[in-house]
């Protein structure tokens, strides 16, 4: 599926009951990488919830999916350079957000080996987010003790998606596993 905007990583040996579970939400796929599913959902901040509340109504659930992460944001990209230039422009938005706030990006990568390292564009982005604050007159930290918000980054491919939580999302959704 070329146009998703939710990951989904499902536990081991579960993998078609996760599939079909998923096609309540919307258009489900999977992908060449094992045990990932993509997901095409009307309004990711509303499947967010739906799903919350069909895993506190259905706990077994929690033994299927692994982590499950909505994105706001998507692109694609052919090379490292244009990973960065675009996933700048997709997290720009958050800016103002971050100003006063402690927060980190993480990235789960899928392809690109050797290519795009995780923990280097986390700094890279981490660091570009801060400069991006300071240009604003205001001060962000970059922590990984209980931030304020952290940013999703998520490829599957030569697509992306970026999401941003704060802690109360976070303690809401069981199912986001970002750190």
């Amino acid at each position: 599926m070329e146009d998703w905007n939710v990951v989904v990583t499902v536990r081991e040996h579960v993998y078609k009951q996760a599939l079909e579970f998923l096609q309540v939400f919307g258009a489900v796929a999977g992908t060449e990488y094992y045990n990932v599913l993509t997901l095409r959902v009307a309004d990711p901040s509303s499947f967010a919830a739906l799903l919350q509340d069909a895993l506190t109504q259905h706990p077994v659930l929690e033994d299927v999916l692994a982590r499950v992460v909505p994105v706001e944001h998507t692109f694609v990209f052919q090379s490292p350079a244009e990973f960065e230039r675009k996933a700048c422009e997709a997290l720009g938005g958050w800016i103002g957000r971050l100003g006063g706030h402690s927060f980190h990006v993480r990235m789960h990568r899928r392809g690109f080996k050797d290519r795009l390292g995780s923990q280097a564009e986390e700094q890279f982005l981490d660091h570009w987010l801060i400069e991006q604050v300071q240009t604003t007159g205001s001060n962000a930290l970059i922590t990984f003790e209980d931030p304020d918000d952290i940013i999703a980054v998520e490829t599957v491919g030569q697509r992306a998606g970026a999401s941003i939580w704060d802690r109360h999302d976070r303690a809401r959704y069981t199912f986001l596993g970002l750190d």
